[in-house]
């Protein structure tokens, strides 16, 4: 039975057909629950409708008084992609509706402290393991899949649905399809992560012989995001106090290579860039929203400038 019940179903499933085929599918997302959800309000709004119009289209995109810019945009995305999917191809002619601007995030992530990760990366090595495959198989998984969240800044993501053809082990490369935006990257792995990431290997194949992706949950799936965040919240837990989440390494990563770079003079604008294209980020932007995220900037600043910043920028009175 598909999934899919009004007049727009074969385009639906058309659209995600080529989306999946394109390999620009993120399976994880929340794409095909909005697909469904607007496939349900064309099904109970408009019953005797054969042929989508603007009314539709606007109705379903407008910002609702719930919703913040950010939530609409979330909500609206995957049905704006279809519209274009099928303007594309002559299939429609209507316009496509408009997307609010992004709200920049007031949240600040956690910065943590070498005792914090050190609690919590003992807990991770300490798990206690039985002689099921999925006992055996969180043990040796989460000590690897968290070091490699701290050491590469992969986005969570990016690590449950890398696959084991995305792995290169011999030159320590990993190839990112879905990802944010669906920008596909490469990023290199330090060599400290190198070697573990071999003996996971060697070993997650013994459990899992044919397994698809790189972290297998079991019967050829991935680990879902709940996985993710209840192992991270029980193992920081243990022995820290203050709250983190599992992302927030990928901002502890980007951050801990700024904050190295204050000597670098002209090379700091390359190292920007390298770091920008490993993280996945489409414009250059999106890495410098992290300079206000440097707890230790201020006072770099002042140990590198001393009295002569106050001179250039006097205080206001």
């Amino acid at each position: 039975m598909n999934k899919f019940r009004s007049f727009l179903a074969p385009l639906i499933e058309e659209y995600v057909f080529y989306r999946k085929a394109s390999d620009r599918w993120n399976e994880s997302s929340s794409s095909e629950a909005a697909l469904l959800i607007f496939d349900r309000y064309c099904l109970k709004e408009y019953p005797d409708s054969v042929k989508l119009s603007q009314d539709m289209a606007d109705k379903w995109c407008e910002k609702r008084y719930t919703e913040n810019n950010n939530s609409c945009r979330s909500r609206i995305y995957p049905i704006v992609g279809l519209i274009r999917y099928m303007r594309q191809r002559g299939k429609t002619d209507i316009t496509i509706p408009a997307i609010p601007r992004k709200q920049p995030g007031t949240y600040i992530p956690h910065a943590f402290t070498f005792e914090e990760l050190n609690n919590f990366f003992q807990a991770c090595d300490n798990l206690s393991g039985g002689f099921a495959p999925q006992q055996r198989n969180r043990k040796i998984t989460v000590p690897v899949f968290f070091r490699l969240l701290y050491s590469s800044g992969i986005r969570t993501t990016e690590a449950r649905l890398l696959r084991v053809k995305d792995v290169d082990l011999n030159n320590g490369i990993l190839t990112v399809h879905y990802s944010k935006g669906y920008n596909g990257h490469f990023i290199a792995l330090h060599d400290t992560m190198l070697e573990p990431m071999r003996k996971y290997d060697t070993a997650i194949s013994k459990i899992f012989p044919c397994r698809t992706y790189f972290f297998p949950a079991g019967k050829d799936k991935y680990h879902t995001r709940a996985w993710v965040q209840d192992n991270f919240r029980k193992l920081w837990n243990e022995k820290n106090t203050s709250y983190a989440t599992a992302y927030e390494l990928r901002h502890h990563y980007a951050i801990e290579n700024i904050n190295r770079w204050t000597d670098e003079g002209l090379d700091f604008h390359a190292k920007l860039l390298y770091l920008s294209k490993s993280m996945g980020h489409s414009v250059i932007e999106s890495t410098k929203y992290y300079y206000s995220l440097v707890p230790d900037f201020a006072d770099i600043l002042r140990e590198k400038t001393g009295d002569s910043f106050n001179n250039i920028i006097p205080e206001v009175k």
